[in-house]
């Protein structure tokens, strides 16, 4: 059976099983961030960390840097940048957002432009839109592995309080929960991750691991362990589907091209959310017949 689902060689690239193993772990740890996310309603700041993410690694391409160096450092700086403007309050959240989302849209333009005049970067412009899976090293999964293992961390040690002021602020400040920290801390947690999941996808498609796995599992209607779980599951399960059409793509016309692992798992993304919202309708159907 398998032989129809994958084509030779599969099994045996290794380019491929590191680049699956770097997706499925930034997966796994983009879910868990991402269901805080989409409860805290922050997907557009998510959006606007992307696009830093985006000026970081064009910067880091002028620099000659590591690609993961200027997502991460750029994703911090978008996240310091909002905290500044005010993005703890909920009213100042989109304002802030807003504010770095221009800046950053503008420094991703000029950046990328100056990449692309330099003979010497051929394909760095692609690589940092869109990604380059099949082409991470081993030095790059184990920062990816320490940097993961930072995030789980830090999202246990505020998860309680994070839970709390996601729900209900202001409640959470009330019963003594320093609201302002655990946003901080949270928006840190999320512009890492937002980075790491660069690295998979590129800066262009990168919050789709942290708001389509999550949004697929709590349609779902769990318990908040379940849903993280869920979106878990949704969020590896997409990048294994993604990296397996990918590598399958190549031999499914003459010309041999592959089509880019990002596309894919972006695709298989989307299909989930959309199985989930219709076996969501059709059990609501017959709830209510």
């Amino acid at each position: 059976m398998l032989h129809w689902l994958v084509e030779p060689g599969l099994w045996s690239n290794s380019a491929v099983h590191l680049g699956a193993a770097v997706g499925v772990v930034v997966a796994a740890v983009s879910a868990w961030v991402g269901l805080f996310t989409v409860l805290r309603a922050q997907s557009f700041a998510g959006h606007a960390l992307a696009d830093v993410a985006m000026a970081g690694g064009a910067g880091a391409g002028l620099l000659a840097w590591p690609a993961l160096v200027g997502f991460v450092t750029g994703s911090l700086a978008g996240a310091g940048a909002m905290e500044l403007i005010g993005v703890e309050r909920l009213r100042q959240r989109d304002v802030a957002t807003g504010v770095v989302l221009g800046a950053a849209t503008g420094l991703s333009a000029l950046f990328l432009y100056l990449v692309s005049l330099d003979s010497s970067s051929s394909g760095a412009t692609q690589v940092i839109l869109f990604g380059s899976l099949f082409s991470v090293s081993a030095h790059v999964l184990w920062l990816v592995l320490v940097a993961c293992a930072l995030l789980a961390v830090g999202v246990a040690a505020i998860g309680r309080p994070l839970l709390f002021s996601s729900v209900s602020p202001e409640a959470a400040g009330a019963r003594g929960v320093r609201v302002a920290r655990v946003s901080l801390s949270f928006t840190a947690v999320m512009a890492v991750t937002v980075g790491l999941s660069a690295i998979v996808l590129g800066a262009v498609l990168s919050t789709a691991l942290l708001i389509g796995p999550p949004a697929a599992a709590l349609r779902l209607g769990r318990g908040l362990r379940a849903t993280g779980l869920a979106a878990a599951a949704f969020g590896t399960g997409a990048v294994l589907a993604g990296v397996v059409a990918s590598y399958d793509s190549y031999y499914w016309w003459p010309s041999h091209r592959a089509l880019p692992v990002s596309f894919c798992v972006v695709t298989v993304i989307v299909l989930e959310l959309a199985a989930v919202s219709a076996v969501r309708a059709l059990a609501r159907r017959r709830g209510d017949g």
